[in-house]
């Protein structure tokens, strides 16, 4: 019983409110630092995309389109996803674009989304020569930066989701790459929302990525996939 009132007033001593008005001056200022550290990487993230977040219609031209994974279903890709690549197939289909870089996860053999992205956009009409695969694009800062360092992307256009498009956008600045966005429209149901709440925790490894740009979990030897596309000679359609 001396042990655990020991351990209770212990407590008590610990979770003890300020008694003084300079005591609540210092506590307020500590909690307005939290709070301003906590949205700083979120501000950041929009200053770093003010005007580069496009749509379909007014995006400017660029070589390449880079689409971010977003998950598979048993038959094909995710509907995020699938609403990303209809984007990118029209961006070539209006000759914004000369070829797409598709970039995910095929970390194990049972899951390969590049591939599956492959075929999504070759039934929407894009020839296979003008794809290429980035199998190792595990999060958003890989996909960047191998697809600077990497593949040899200097300007691009990214194409995700709204909620997505601006950590994107700063990443890819972060790599080297001058890139406007696509946002696609997605109505605002469950998974619209849980990724926007991921956004929150996003930023702030994002902010981390590009001051210090450390490599991709997996690098490897430059791929010339992407000059090939953007040279590649298709027939006409």
């Amino acid at each position: 019983m001396a042990r655990g009132g020991r351990v209770r007033k212990l407590l008590r001593l610990r979770l003890r409110m300020p008694s003084t008005r300079r005591g609540w001056r210092r506590l307020v200022q500590i909690v307005m630092l939290g709070v301003v550290l906590a949205l700083l990487p979120g501000a950041w993230l929009q200053a770093s995309a003010s005007g580069r977040v496009r749509t379909l219609a007014d995006v400017p031209q660029a070589p390449v389109a880079v689409v971010f994974g977003a998950g598979l279903t048993p038959s094909g890709p995710s509907p995020y996803l699938a609403h990303r690549l209809d984007a990118a197939a029209e961006l070539y289909q209006d000759k914004k674009i000369k070829a797409i870089l598709v970039t995910g996860d095929n970390s194990r053999t049972d899951y390969d989304e590049p591939t599956t992205m492959r075929a999504y956009l070759e039934k929407h009409g894009v020839p296979a020569a003008k794809i290429v695969l980035d199998y190792a694009g595990f999060d958003t800062w890989d996909s960047c930066d191998r697809a600077k360092r990497i593949f040899g992307v200097d300007r691009a256009i990214l194409v995700s989701q709204g909620f997505h498009i601006r950590r994107a956008l700063a990443l890819c600045a972060a790599a080297g790459i001058d890139a406007y966005g696509i946002g696609v429209d997605e109505r605002h149901d469950v998974t619209w929302w849980y990724g926007g709440a991921r956004e929150v925790a996003g930023a702030g490894k994002a902010a981390y990525d590009a001051v210090f740009t450390p490599d991709p979990h997996l690098l490897g030897p430059k791929e010339p996939g992407v000059a090939r596309a953007l040279t590649a000679r298709v027939a006409a359609r």
